[in-house]
């Protein structure tokens, strides 16, 4: 499994996969953060289909076209609002790892890369987040089987970025 999942940090609109992960909004209109950054890269067209598509609730994720993006798709998946954690916030987040994961299955992508869901203005603990996302990744590629190859977990920093290797230093022991 190691050789499947990889932890890196950079800018993930820069990383050629077949598809990112948007931490979205429910509205799936341009927000800040990487979601932000992700439809400035992408170009005016995101925008028009994210309208088309009408929104996506907490916890699903939807696919669109990558664009100007060097990925080919973009899975917009919305992660929950931190609220102390006992607003069924961890299933929430399981939701958006295992939907999108799910998404790449269904439509044969060998890559994915994915953002710290949750972890900027929504204010998720980013070391809880880091362990659900490792987890649930894993439990989908491995109930799955196939395709996607290659998981990418891209932070924005290395402190994200150590987060995610002790989590999954930590599940593969």
């Amino acid at each position: 499994m190691r050789d499947r999942l990889s932890v890196v940090v950079g800018d993930i609109t820069k990383l050629e996969v077949d598809a990112i992960v948007n931490a979205a909004n429910e509205q799936l209109l341009r927000g800040g953060g990487v979601d932000g950054a992700i439809h400035r890269a992408a170009g005016p067209e995101l925008q028009e289909e994210c309208r088309k598509i009408g929104g996506c609730p907490t916890g699903e994720a939807r696919l669109t076209k990558g664009y100007r993006l060097p990925a080919r798709h973009v899975i917009h998946t919305v992660g929950p609002v931190w609220r102390g954690g006992n607003a069924g916030e961890p299933d929430f987040l399981a939701a958006c790892y295992r939907n999108s994961i799910s998404i790449a299955n269904a439509q044969g992508f060998a890559s994915i890369a994915f953002p710290a869901i949750s972890t900027g203005i929504y204010g998720y603990p980013a070391d809880e987040a880091a362990a659900i996302a490792v987890k649930t990744t894993m439990d989908a590629l491995l109930e799955l089987g196939g395709d996607p190859e290659k998981v990418i977990f891209c932070c924005f920093s290395e402190e994200g970025a150590a987060h995610h290797r002790a989590a999954l230093d930590s599940i593969l022991q």
